[in-house]
């Protein structure tokens, strides 16, 4: 088209000047013959005199020509255009037909080619044609990209490292695809594999021809016949044979650390909320694959022993088996599954029936939710379908002892994973004084288990907390009172209403100071003051964090964003019931993992679940909680004379497993039957309090309760709290938990 502008352009002033003359001469023959210039009839414009005339012809011709040369450029450009877009789309469609031909055998190019390629050397002697291929022989890593054919032969080199750089001759995949993957098993075992092999390893010895190599091929064409020659040779052949061996376990050794690039479910966090979330996957996708991600070294473990029964172990060697007999007395692991149900992260991808992968010591560092991707605390990045996030939390600390000074800190454990029971245990055994700041339900755990432990070795056991008893901040106060007597009696001294103002070290000793002047010497401290969610993936996730509860929020699915879901005490949820909340507990993490994963295999149930937490003070005195515990909220308990039956002990013997959640979270209470036997009067105020239910009112509804030495009633409770109906009488609602009969 600039081409008609420009032609154009030099024609315009012609056509103009001939117009005009035109004109003239019409207007000429006007005024010769009297007549005016519009009567003149058109055809006279080309009988005027000579000249006018032969000036219109040009004129028409020129435009003519132009019009035509005009219409064959456009067509000449169109076509044109079609005929290189045509030959675009002819060269994308080779390129990807190449891929995937070339695709199936760069897998099987890593170390093997270098054996086939010998293979092909002996066979093509008469075949210069195969030269070419040759030229990857000379494995030089510069000299790699030089041969046009063999680019996923290249790849192999590269995938291998070193060691195949002395046998990386690829000819084979072009000539025989099949062999390689035979091959890579004749290379880690080359004297059991398939007749081929020895020969092959025979060939390989000749290490000169890589340096050979680098010349023109046709030098490479005469270097085969010559690497044929050693074939007969056998004693050259356990000379290269056991260096290569050697290489490829040394690769081997990285591979195993292999991360997978893209895994359909990712889990991050290695606790209760995600191995529940995996076998629920697994149970609805048995096909699944997922890949769970965890900074701790250990496999999915449950965390409730680490505070009771482990400390109640016989056995020396606990810290080193995790065994522990439960109150019933059977003998169980910490770990949900041993290490024979896991697949290896790197043989994930690869597994035809998927599997559950755990990827141990690594932490999640960055989300990208965009690209559906994670990077590790080593960059490396995780592509993902489906991700689900149970960091759990991190203990907190007092701000007074972070700023203490190194040597406070490191007498002071926060008791979260295992690797802190193992070292408190330890401590605990080679210290005179050990002291527990916290008054809570962690707290008091291992307050009595140590404390059962100091009659024996001669440990001082010290607990100090803000409230006037123990579990001041759940139980009434009557109640509080009581258990606080009852783990002094296991050797624990008590400190209570103690706020700390100062932790120093001074004199081989850590001196607590307290707001009110009293001065407490140990030899270690034991802070269990609570936990904090882990949310540090919010920021680069762009999740939204709850400013009342801490957690990730997330909706009644626990899903946060699209192809993210949330569970265990990172999840801040809504609570039909109860409203916005954040449970730390046990059992949350089973029901909420178990839920999580249900949703990320499409099955968009929401959360109502009223979770439930236990906590035992020794084998003896126990008690299970549902709903809003707090004893700020008005109570009312109706206790019985407690039995035998009415202990952790045996509610475990009952149950079979000391997890009492595991068992009672599938049941459902219906229609339960009330006692026939007659309550008796509450007496709050009495010193014994066996066993009992504590009920906790929020405008004349209840919104939580305690089964105090009462097991395996929760359904029941749950029903209560779920109905949210006012009862005039808790007297009689207590029936329905049977705790008058005998």
């Amino acid at each position: 088209m600039l081409k008609c502008r420009t032609v154009w352009r030099k024609l315009a002033p012609l056509a103009r000047a001939s117009s005009t003359v035109c004109r003239q001469n019409v207007r000429r023959t006007g005024l010769t013959h009297g007549r005016l210039p519009a009567q003149v009839p058109a055809a006279h414009m080309s009988t005027g005199p000579a000249g006018g005339g032969r000036e219109n012809q040009l004129y028409f011709l020129l435009v003519g020509v132009a019009c035509v040369g005009g219409g064959v450029y456009a067509y000449r450009t169109v076509k044109g255009d079609q005929l290189r877009y045509q030959d675009r789309i002819d060269e994308i469609a080779s390129r990807q037909e190449k891929f995937n031909t070339e695709k199936p055998d760069t897998p099987s190019e890593s170390e093997p080619p270098a054996v086939e390629a010998t293979e092909t050397q002996v066979v093509p002697k008469p075949e210069p044609q195969a030269e070419p291929v040759p030229e990857p022989q000379a494995e030089p890593l510069p000299e790699e990209p030089s041969p046009p054919v063999p680019d996923a032969e290249v790849e192999a080199p590269s995938e291998t490292t070193e060691p195949p750089l002395e046998e990386p001759v690829v000819e084979a995949p072009p000539e025989e695809p099949a062999e390689p993957h035979a091959v890579p098993v004749v290379e880690e075992e080359p004297l059991p594999p398939s007749e081929p092999s020895p020969i092959e390893l025979t060939e390989s010895p000749p290490p000169p021809e890589p340096h050979v190599e680098s010349d023109p091929p046709a030098e490479a064409a005469a270097e085969s016949p010559a690497a044929e020659p050693p074939e007969p040779e056998p004693q050259p052949e356990p000379q290269p044979q056991p260096e290569l061996v050697s290489e490829s376990v040394g690769e081997s050794t990285p591979v195993s650390l292999k991360v997978p690039s893209h895994t359909p479910y990712l889990l991050i966090g290695g606790g209760t909320a995600s191995f529940a979330a995996a076998r629920s996957i697994r149970a609805r996708d048995p096909g699944a694959k997922v890949l769970i991600v965890t900074d701790e070294p250990d496999l999915p473990y449950m965390r409730p022993p680490l505070s009771k029964e482990l400390w109640f172990s016989d056995d020396p060697s606990v810290t080193e088996t995790l065994r522990f007999k439960q109150w019933n007395g059977k003998e169980r692991s910490i770990y949900f599954q041993p290490a024979s149900f896991y697949i290896n992260p790197e043989e994930l991808e690869g597994t035809e029936n998927g599997g559950v992968a755990v990827l141990t010591g690594r932490k999640v560092v960055h989300m990208d939710v965009r690209g559906n991707k994670v990077k590790l605390d080593d960059d490396t990045e995780i592509s993902y379908d489906k991700c689900l996030i149970a960091t759990g939390g991190v203990p907190r600390n007092l701000q007074v002892m972070e700023r203490a000074g190194e040597e406070v800190m490191k007498r002071t454990t926060l008791f979260r994973k295992v690797d802190d029971f193992k070292s408190l245990d330890k401590v605990s055994r080679n210290i005179k004084s050990i002291t527990i700041i916290g008054g809570g339900f962690l707290g008091s755990e291992l307050a009595c288990a140590l404390g059962r432990r100091s009659n024996d070795s001669g440990l001082e056991v010290i607990q100090m907390y803000p409230e006037k008893g123990n579990m001041g901040k759940v139980l009434p106060e009557y109640l509080s009172n009581w258990t606080t007597e009852k783990v002094k009696r296991e050797g624990v001294k008590i400190i209570s209403e103690a706020l700390v103002k100062s932790v120093t070290f001074k004199d081989d000793k850590v001196e607590i100071l307290l707001k009110d002047g009293r001065l407490v010497k140990t030899d270690h401290i034991v802070a269990a003051v609570g936990l904090e969610p882990n949310v540090d993936l919010a920021k680069s996730a762009g999740l939204e964090v709850d400013s009342d509860f801490g957690g990730f929020r997330v909706n009644a699915e626990l899903q946060a964003r699209s192809n993210i879901w949330v569970a265990g005490d990172a999840a801040c949820f809504y609570d039909i019931r109860l409203g916005r909340r954040r449970v730390e507990h046990h059992d949350h993490a089973v029901v909420s993992g178990r839920l999580a994963g249900e949703n990320m295999t499409g099955a968009n149930k929401p959360y109502w679940h009223q979770s439930m937490f236990w906590s035992d003070l020794g084998p003896d005195v126990g008690y299970e909680a549902i709903g809003i515990v707090d004893s700020s909220l008005p109570t009312v308990g109706v206790f019985a004379k407690a039995t035998s039956k009415d202990t952790p002990r045996a509610a475990t013997e009952k149950s079979g497993t000391g997890i009492r959640s595991e068992s009672e979270t599938e049941d459902t209470a219906t229609s339960p039957v009330a006692s026939s036997t007659p309550a008796p009067s509450v007496e709050q105020n009495r010193d014994d309090y066996g066993k009992g239910v504590i009920f906790y009112l929020r405008d004349k509804v209840v919104v939580g309760i305690i089964l105090w030495n009462v097991f395996n009633r929760m359904p029941i409770a749950r029903k209560i709290i779920k109905d949210g109906e006012e009862h005039a009488d808790l007297n009689e609602v207590a029936k329905l938990f049977n705790i008058h009969e005998d």
